[in-house]
Formats: C-alpha cells, structure tokens, sequence
C-alpha cells in the first residue's frame, strides 16, 4: 500500500499551518529522519523529517500553500515492491475541502425549516421513480488549493485548465501557464482603489499584505490580555554608570573568549536576582489559584520579520552572565530566521522587552499572558542627577512594569521595581 505523508502538528496548539517549502520533489528517494519539507507554524518556521524509507511519488499539496489542516495528506512515498506511479494514482483527491463542503450541506439541511407536508391526491399515491444518481464526480474539478487562488486571482475558468498532475489534477503550473483574463476583484474602469465600506482607509492608495501566524498570535493573545487582566504600571528612573562600568571591565575579561556582554544581558540577569529577591511578586494569576515560581524563566521580546517573539531564557538566576549572552545570541538569531523550536519560546515566568537601541526613553509593555509582569526598559542617556545635593551628569535609564493586579500588589510591584533598580546600580549584587 502507498503511504500518505500528512500535514503534522508541529506543537501542542497547532491546527493548520502554511507549507512553506518542499525540501524533496517526486521521484526523490529519502530515508528515515531525511527533511522533507519546512512548514510555518503560528510562532516559527520548523523541518519535517521523515519517518520512513521510500521514494515520493507526487507532491499533493503546493509550496507556499496557507492554512494547511493538520492530518491533510502533502504527498504520497511508494510502498514495499510498489512502483511510484501507482503509489501516486492512490493520492487523495481534495478530500479536505470535499468534507467541508458536505458537512457544511448538511449543516445548511439541518438549519433549513421542515416544509410542511402537502396532502397529494390519490392519483400520485403511486411510487415515484427515484430521479436518476447524478454520475460521481462529472462536475468536480480536481486542483490543489494553490492552483485555484492563483487562478482565481487571474480570473482563470478552471473548467478550461488541462490539468498535468496525478489523475489530471490541476497544480500551480499548469494554472500559471495559463492564459490570464481580468482578475476577479479587478476594478471597474472609473472606480476608486480601496475599500467601499466607509473605512477609515478612504481612498488613500494602499497594498494588502497577508497577516503571517506569528502576528496572528500576537494580535490574539495581546487583544486577550489587555481585555483580561488589569494593569497597572510602576516606573523607576535608573543610573547605569556602574553597570556601563561593569559590563566593560567583564568585556576585557571575556575577549579571549570570544563572547560579548551586551547592556541587555545585564538586564535579563537583572530581572531575574530580581524576582528572586521579591517571591511574591514572580507569581502568576490561574483562576483559583497563584503559581509561585521558583526559578526565573526570563522571555525577551525580539522583533522579527514576521513578528513579536519571545524566546526565553531559562533559570537565567542561576547562570552565568557569559552563558546568557552566548545563549541569547543564539536565540535571538533563530527567532529573527523563524527557527525556534517550541520549548524555546513556550512558557517563561516574566518578561523583559528593550527599545532602548530605538532611542525610545520610557514605554509601558503589554503583558504576555499568563504571567503576571513584564519590565519594558528605555534607552540610557546622559540626564542631569542629583547626589548629595550636587546636580551631576549621569547615564540614566527609565524603566517601566506593568503588573497583573490581580496576582501583584501595588506594594509587591514596588518592591520588585526596587529590587531591579538595586541590581543595575550595584552590578556586584548579580554575582552573587
């Protein structure tokens, strides 16, 4: 028998996901843990590995193709003894979208209301015969779900399409081969770009741009947060002179060894002594209960291409500043990429977010559920300071909580914002 190769779930929450690129093509041989193919999912771009020998027969479901379910067939790979053009005359043919058409028929069945029963006269008692069985697929047209946007877009007649795929399936190919006829959302001559709703888009010239997974799942879980639970927020002004000493003197300590402190590694260790010293604000809200955690889990917002991502640094109290830093380059670089695995970016007790290198000096953040804070730091610059009653010079940098009022305390936020300030102007307190 042919063996279906089926869209995975590549993590706990993930339901379709947009077949980004085909590592292999059909006719290709591949072994068990050869990657077959990338796949986006909402937080990051991840390989699939094969889990058998075989060799692909066809390719079922396009490179580029979005909101793939998971358990939908992608290709098909021969069977023992079987040769690939049987293994690709056995492919499925849309059998995804045939089921969605008929439960959303029957759904439409269900919802109708019952017709009431008309009294037929005695000369139609007699037996109808039952109208002849439409032939099974005469109407359908076989074409993978890429080929038909792309057709769509070039207001292609797939009924006109000569389909060179398994069984005369339509694919990107043979659609863009095709000769092309006004797309459909084409304008009317005279018309005016742009929505027709009243938008507050007007008629201001704009391209559209599809909402990748990742700002999908930023846009949710942020919309939840600030709708769910009740900020407040706590600012404290920051002098980092020692840090900035600090960090320079470990610099010329860690040249041989290659690694870099950077401003933001401090920090990160910062936050962590921090929520250690303050247990009862390193808690999150859980219905009916608080979690207190009992080691930092530290997740840095990094911008991405496609998105906000946060990946985290874990038990970052207990290491080291030149560990943070090699692991947080690291981190970083496979977000920016869209490589990070799961367990790289799920959890996290707090969070840390710097716009400071924007030059942006103060900002509140949005905290990212379930956890109860997020510390949004500023840029250092030099501000005019009092100490002992002499105005100085000094870098100072602004930085902000927002907190969970409903697991924190206003008290308990302070005494965190206190304990973070602390560690950045006594950089020695980090080592210990």
């Amino acid at each position: 028998m042919p063996t279906p190769i089926k869209m995975p779930a590549l993590s706990p929450t993930m339901e379709e996901g947009t077949l980004a690129k085909w590592l292999v093509k059909a006719g290709d041989t591949v072994s068990a843990g050869d990657l077959l193919a990338e796949i986006e999912t909402d937080k990051a771009t991840m390989e699939f590995e094969a889990v058998d020998e075989g060799t692909i027969a066809s390719i079922e479901v396009e490179e580029g193709t979005e909101g793939v379910a998971v358990g939908t067939v992608i290709a098909m790979m021969t069977g023992e003894g079987e040769s690939v053009e049987d293994a690709a005359k056995a492919a499925p043919a849309d059998e995804p979208e045939t089921k969605k058409t008929e439960q959303k028929t029957e759904a439409k069945k269900a919802d109708a209301p019952a017709e009431p029963a008309k009294a037929q006269p005695r000369e139609s008692a007699a037996p109808q015969k039952a109208p002849p069985a439409p032939e099974k697929d005469a109407d359908r047209i076989f074409a993978s779900p890429l080929a038909r946007r792309i057709a769509e877009q070039k207001g292609l007649d797939l009924a006109s399409v000569e389909g060179s795929g398994p069984r005369g399936r339509i694919v990107k190919a043979d659609v863009e081969s095709a000769k092309a006829g006004r797309p459909a959302s084409e304008a009317k001559p005279g018309a005016v770009a742009g929505p027709v709703d009243g938008s507050l888009d007007g008629d201001a010239p704009f391209e559209e741009e599809k909402v990748s997974g990742v700002r999908k799942v930023v846009a949710k879980r942020l919309t939840a947060a600030k709708q769910e639970v009740p900020h407040y927020y706590l600012s404290v002004d920051i002098r980092l002179d020692a840090l900035l000493a600090a960090r320079a003197d470990l610099n010329k300590m860690l040249e041989a060894d290659g690694v870099k402190l950077s401003v933001n590694d401090l920090l990160i260790k910062a936050l962590a002594k921090a929520l250690m010293r303050t247990p009862q604000a390193h808690v999150s809200f859980q219905g009916e209960t608080l979690h207190r955690y009992q080691r930092a889990d530290i997740s840095v917002a990094v911008a991405s291409p496609k998105g906000l991502i946060t990946p985290i640094i874990r038990g970052a109290d207990r290491k080291s500043l030149p560990e943070i830093a090699t692991e947080m380059k690291e981190l970083a670089g496979k977000a920016r990429e869209g490589k990070l695995q799961p367990h790289e970016y799920q959890g996290g007790t707090a969070s840390i977010s710097n716009l400071g290198m924007f030059g942006i000096k103060q900002f509140d953040a949005v905290i990212n559920p379930p956890q109860g804070m997020i510390m949004a730091v500023g840029a250092g610059e030099q501000r005019p300071w009092v100490k002992d009653g002499q105005i100085v010079p000094a870098t100072v940098m602004t930085a902000s909580g927002s907190f969970d009022h409903r697991a924190i305390d206003g008290a308990e936020g302070a005494q965190l914002m206190e304990a973070f300030k602390q560690m950045c102007e006594q950089p020695m307190g980090m080592m210990l």
